[in-house]
C-alpha cells in the first residue's frame, strides 16, 4: 500500500508540474500585433538567413514542425512546394523550421524538390521564442505564423492541418494584405 501510495504521489506532482508549465506558456504566448522574435539561423545549405533581413521586404511565413521526413512533415512540405507561386504572388516567402540539422535538412530538401529554404534549430532556442517547443522533446510544435513587412505577427494557427496549411496561408496573406490596405 506505501508504494502505492509513494506512485500516486509522484504521478500527481507530475501532473501538478505539467499544469503549471503549460498555464505558464500559454501566458507567455505570443500574440498577433507583437514584434515577432528575431532569429538568424543555418538553412539547408549552410547560409545564414536572418529575419531582421527581410523587414521591409514582404511579408514572411514562418511554419515550424517537428521532424523532416515524417508523413505530416512531408506533406505539408510538399503542399507549400506546391503552392509556392500563390504565396510569392502575395509577396510573401515562406521558412520552414525545425530542430533538424542542416544535413537531414538538405537531404529532405533535395529529396521533396523544396522551392523555399528550410532553417535548421537545433538548440530550439527560436521555437522557444516562438512558444512552439515541445515540453521535454528538441522538437517544435506544428505551428504556422504571418509576419508583415514590419516583423509583426499578423496572424498564429496552432490548429495546422499539414495538407491544407499552405492553401490557408495564401488566402490569409490576402485577407490581411487587404485589411492592411
Amino acid at each position: 500500500m506505501q508504494k502505492l501510495d509513494s506512485t500516486f504521489k509522484r504521478l500527481l506532482l507530475i501532473v501538478l508540474v505539467c499544469s503549471t508549465f503549460t498555464l505558464t506558456a500559454q501566458a507567455d504566448a505570443l500574440q498577433p500585433g507583437q514584434p515577432a522574435p528575431l532569429f538568424q539561423l543555418p538553412s539547408q545549405d549552410g547560409n545564414q538567413i536572418s529575419l531582421a533581413a527581410r523587414q521591409g521586404k514582404g511579408w514572411t511565413v514562418l511554419y515550424f514542425y517537428p521532424k523532416a521526413g515524417t508523413p505530416g512533415c512531408t506533406t505539408q512540405a510538399c503542399a507549400f512546394r506546391d503552392a509556392i507561386k500563390l504565396i510569392r504572388d502575395q509577396n510573401a516567402e515562406v521558412y520552414g523550421i525545425s530542430t533538424d540539422d542542416v544535413k537531414d535538412l538538405l537531404a529532405f530538401h533535395q529529396q521533396h524538390k523544396l522551392t523555399f529554404s528550410l532553417l535548421s534549430d537545433q538548440d530550439a532556442k527560436v521555437s522557444e521564442a516562438y512558444g512552439v517547443k515541445m515540453p521535454i522533446l528538441n522538437m517544435a510544435k506544428r505551428w504556422t505564423f504571418i509576419v508583415d513587412p514590419n516583423l509583426t505577427i499578423r496572424r498564429i494557427d496552432d490548429d495546422v492541418d499539414p495538407a491544407l496549411d499552405a492553401k490557408r496561408v495564401a488566402e490569409m496573406l490576402k485577407q490581411l494584405q487587404a485589411s492592411a490596405n
